[in-house]
């Protein structure tokens, strides 16, 4: 297992990683987007995705406590493997005190036609990096078939989503569609679609759980669910509560929905 060594910020393996840190499009462009630590690698060494290269931090202890055979798992996947002192490696980071390790690896975004599905969240305009990590982390958490990121979501290759999944973006099926096209090809699949509002004619959560084979729109963090989304949805869904909180963040009113479709009376 041999590292190259990078002396110079302008080396093209830095500049790489750095652009797929800070450009969403550069990250659309190549089909790649960049993580950072131990953890992630394994998450995503372990989860099938191709890592293409890795840059190790040069500073004693880095060296010394990096997990070899991990790095050489990486290698023998086809990984090429570098290492810089802590200028160089700081420019290819999006953070300010980055771990001792960052990594390219291919975006694991779904391409193929959304069928399969029995149980799904739609989200309509999630724009928190925090909150769309999240909801990927939870959806991951109780296997949820498809998160379908609609019109207006950040950018779920984002670093700062992908920190927040905890490795779920490596895991957890994701598709980018239009909101008319993913309800239409849900609906075809014989799900019903709920949509979390506020409106007058939303009804509360039924006791059961929701029905076996249903997917629910949630909106963005401020304005709720688009127009579009009410008039498309089977069903307005609201979370009772107690308190005097209005609404709820969007990351916990998905929590809430993703728990109720796997709760015994949701379940297939």
């Amino acid at each position: 297992m041999e590292f190259r060594t990078i002396t110079s910020r302008q080396n093209a393996a830095v500049k790489h990683l750095a652009r797929l840190a800070r450009e969403k499009k550069y990250r659309l462009t190549t089909g790649e987007m960049v993580c950072e630590g131990e953890k992630m690698l394994f998450e995503a060494l372990s989860s099938g995705v191709r890592v293409t290269s890795v840059l190790l931090r040069m500073d004693g202890r880095t060296e010394q406590t990096a997990d070899r055979a991990l790095l050489a798992r990486a290698a023998e996947q086809g990984a090429r493997l570098y290492q810089a002192g802590e200028a160089v490696f700081s420019a290819a980071c999006d953070v300010e005190t980055p771990q001792g390790l960052v990594f390219s690896c291919v975006r694991p975004l779904r391409r193929q036609a959304l069928t399969g599905v029995s149980r799904a969240v739609l989200l309509d305009g999630i724009q928190d990096p925090g909150n769309l990590g999240t909801i990927l982390r939870t959806a991951d958490a109780f296997a949820l078939d498809a998160v379908i990121l609609c019109e207006g979501c950040t950018d779920p290759t984002a670093p700062k989503v992908v920190r927040a999944t905890m490795g779920a973006a490596f895991r957890q099926p994701v598709w980018q569609l239009p909101l008319r096209e993913a309800v239409a090809a849900l609906r075809g699949g014989g799900l019903t679609v709920y949509a979390a509002a506020l409106e007058p004619d939303s009804v509360p959560l039924p006791p059961a759980g929701l029905p076996a084979r249903s997917a629910v729109i949630i909106g963005n963090e401020g304005n709720g669910v688009t127009k579009e989304a009410l008039a498309l949805c089977d069903q307005k869904l609201i979370i009772p509560m107690a308190g005097r909180a209005e609404s709820l963040n969007a990351s916990v009113a998905a929590s809430i929905l993703i728990w109720e479709m796997t709760r015994q009376g949701g379940r297939a």
